[in-house]
């Protein structure tokens, strides 16, 4: 784990998605947020809570096959660019979905970024999933990577968040490693 990094153990789908949703609330327009796991970890779930929380129209399903979808805001907030690179084998084809027109307007959620879109912002959340060993566990461990400036001041307040909704301390979790 990354120095500043924080590790928030996940027990359901549902607690996936609250922590979405809290993230949503200190997330705007230009945000960056580099989703990571396996198959089935959890990297959509929590695109949903992000869209839900941001009070976005329309289902935020995997974009597997399109490659990315468009949310416009219902509320007066920011849209959400949901991205899935799954298929994409380089930055030059994240660049060929012209997201940087709509960053400025938008919370970019890139499932599968690593290695392929980190170049859209030098100030972005990597959220890195990992499933339990065992197939009957549903808990998953989220870790958290601020990278600049805009992340590293908002990671405190929500963390204090994620503890809130909860009901634990997610550095403690961190420092339990």
């Amino acid at each position: 784990m990354r120095e500043g990094s924080v590790r928030i153990s996940v027990p359901t789908a549902e607690a996936m998605h609250d922590l979405g949703h809290d993230l949503a609330r200190l997330s705007r327009a230009g945000d960056l947020i580099i989703l990571t796991g396996e198959l089935g970890a959890g990297k959509t779930q929590l695109a949903q809570g992000i869209g839900e929380g941001l009070g976005v129209e329309g289902a935020v399903i995997s974009p597997t096959f399109v490659l990315s979808r468009i949310h416009r805001s219902t509320c007066e907030g920011p849209a959400l660019v949901h991205v899935d690179a799954y298929r994409l084998g380089s930055e030059a084809e994240i660049d060929d979905l012209d997201l940087e027109a709509y960053m400025p307007i938008a919370v970019t959620v890139v499932e599968w970024g690593e290695g392929l879109a980190e170049h859209l912002n030098d100030n972005r959340l990597e959220v890195e999933i990992l499933r339990a060993d065992d197939v009957e566990d549903d808990t998953r461990e989220v870790v958290v990577t601020p990278i600049g400036a805009r992340w590293e001041d908002l990671l405190p307040r929500w963390e204090m968040l994620v503890n809130e909704d909860m009901g634990r301390d997610a550095r403690a979790d961190a420092e339990g490693d």
